[in-house]
């Protein structure tokens, strides 16, 4: 796997991980809300969306605007984008 694979997959992930979230603001939110500190909610929100400490620090970190269905689907025709960069789409 060449550099511009590994990049480009890694975007993915991470795209994807933010998809997932918006899809399930709803839980998002009340896991972070119940969550005692960051730690915590990086790792209920991991659990949640099965995401790795990565994924879920991005979606952490997400600005509240962006969870608006436009960029909602910025976001997914993106990783759309990315994944069909990739070998066999994935």
């Amino acid at each position: 796997m060449d550099e511009d694979e590994l990049r480009t997959r890694e975007q993915l992930m991470l795209h994807e991980a933010l998809v997932k979230a918006m899809d399930r603001r709803g839980e998002v939110f009340q896991v972070v809300e119940d969550s005692e500190n960051l730690d915590e909610a990086i790792q209920r929100v991991g659990q949640l969306l099965g995401l790795g400490e990565l994924g879920s620090r991005v979606v952490l970190d997400m600005q509240v605007r962006r969870f608006t269905r436009d960029q909602r689907q910025a976001i997914a025709s993106y990783a759309e984008e990315l994944r069909s960069r990739l070998p066999n789409g994935r």
